[in-house]
């Protein structure tokens, strides 16, 4: 689906086609053409209409593209993503999106609704002024908004944590498969913010041309926020790291305990059965004083005595 907004003559509005006049440096048109899991066909109108290197448009094909940006002849080919949480799940996502950011026009691609663009789409509808400062002044709004959006999902992640760490200490067989799903979507995520870091950092610092002094003191706000989120995802990975050894310490300790006790069980009844073994035994043994019938009861506090007797030791040496 194709989603066009023109700017001109003091007028936003929406357009149905992309007219090639719009796209002549020469023009004074703002144009916004938003793709949105956009079909074979509308793909060509990135190489028919806006003669985009085809490398950049077989990017934009791929499912997958880590945060970067390209300079072409004409314009910049920038990739960048944003997260959010799965509907009904608790489980980060992110969600690439490419842009082709011309003089005077911005061109986004995505596979998948977009809650920040179609958030930028309704304030097109409402304002002109989200196209009337030009091309780059609507990118810095679309990645403002796209890395707002990071924070309630860092949160989000954040009190999964807390809740893991209380949970640390406790026998649940399910905490060390959360765990690891978890510390895998922050790997992912990290995997994600800092390329993405570096992205914006190019926009802030100037590299580009295209960008004024004025936007790009913006985009370094906008750097700011994505350095301390980054920050953030690294703390917490660590955190779930921890998480992680300290309840396979615990159970180690669990079963340390367990078999120290089985250890103690065993050392006490081993003398006991060489003691019912040795007077089992059907050869002419000593006795002990009292005649057949004390036999069984001399053998019993023979084993009592031996078991309270190494229950002592193990007690003196502190270790039960």
């Amino acid at each position: 689906m194709i989603n066009i907004y023109i700017h001109q003559h003091g007028e936003t509005k929406k357009a149905v086609r992309v007219e090639p006049a719009w796209l002549d440096p020469a023009s004074d048109a703002i144009c916004w053409v938003d793709l949105a899991a956009p079909t074979e066909e509308e793909f060509h109108i990135l190489i028919d209409l806006f003669r985009f290197h085809p490398l950049s448009v077989d990017d934009a094909r791929s499912a997958l593209q880590f945060p970067k940006i390209e300079p072409y002849p004409g314009y910049l080919y920038i990739v960048l993503h944003g997260v959010d949480i799965s509907t009904g799940k608790s489980q980060v996502v992110t969600q690439d999106i490419d842009f082709f950011l011309g003089r005077n026009y911005l061109v986004t691609v995505h596979a998948d609704r977009s809650r920040t663009l179609d958030g930028l789409r309704q304030l097109c509808d409402r304002s002109e002024r989200a196209l009337a400062e030009g091309p780059v002044a609507l990118l810095h709004r679309i990645i403002d908004a796209m890395v707002d959006n990071y924070q309630p999902v860092i949160e989000e992640v954040e009190n999964r944590i807390g809740e893991l760490e209380e949970y640390a200490f406790g026998e649940r067989e399910h905490l060390l498969l959360h765990t690891l799903k978890l510390k895998r979507e922050l790997a992912s995520l990290r995997r994600v913010l800092v390329p993405q870091r570096d992205a914006i950092g190019r926009l802030a610092r100037r590299e580009f041309p295209a960008i004024s002094d004025e936007l790009a003191f913006r985009f370094r706000d906008v750097y700011d926020h994505v350095v301390r989120l980054t920050e953030e995802t690294i703390l917490h990975q660590d955190r779930v790291t921890g998480i992680f050894e300290l309840n396979l310490t615990s159970v180690s300790n669990r079963l340390n305990q367990v078999i120290k006790i089985l250890t103690v069980l065993s050392t006490i009844l081993l003398p006991m059965t060489v003691i019912t073994g040795l007077w089992g035994m059907n050869i002419p043994l000593p006795y002990f004083p009292g005649g057949d019938a004390a036999q069984f009861w001399w053998v019993l506090g023979l084993m009592v005595a031996v078991a309270a007797g190494l229950l002592t030791v193990f007690r003196l040496k502190r270790w039960i």
